[in-house]
């Protein structure tokens, strides 16, 4: 087989001339790197708790998620101290009526805190509720449009 640019391997060789293969790395490694560090989620988002409605047994509920720095911490959700599933990233079960009895009324968020074990640490994070959960229903019993 023949080579194209044969003078350029004997440059390689000699030391005179950078073979292609560490070019293009050395152009394309710190846009790769750029570009994983910006599609990697940061530690930071990693701490906000959030909140989705679920489906249980008997009626609707509020799973509430998040994670924390030191396992043993306890987790509050507006004052009320809860039983969190998991160690460092944890998850709380609670039913619609507990939360909406909780909460203020229509509230749109709850106040999630965690309390450092054997420490003053407290961090209350604010979280958003589905839209509309605790929202009230009205009943019509006629609509008129004109």
């Amino acid at each position: 087989m023949r080579r194209r640019f044969p003078h350029r391997a004997a440059e390689v060789r000699a030391g005179r001339r950078r073979p292609l293969g560490g070019l293009a790395l050395g152009v394309l490694a710190p846009g790769v790197l750029a570009a994983a560090m910006t599609c990697a989620p940061s530690a930071q988002a990693a701490q906000h708790p959030g909140a989705k409605l679920v489906s249980c047994a008997d009626a609707d509920c509020l799973l509430v998620s998040g994670a924390r720095s030191d396992p043993q911490a306890q987790v509050l959700i507006n004052g009320h101290p809860v039983e969190a599933e998991g160690r460092r990233s944890w998850k709380v079960l609670l039913p619609v009526e507990t939360v909406r009895a909780w909460s203020a009324p229509g509230a749109r968020n709850i106040a999630v805190t965690t309390l450092g074990a054997g420490s003053d640490s407290r961090d209350t994070r604010q979280v958003e509720l589905p839209i509309g959960m605790l929202g009230s229903i009205t009943e019509l019993a006629v609509l008129v449009i004109r």
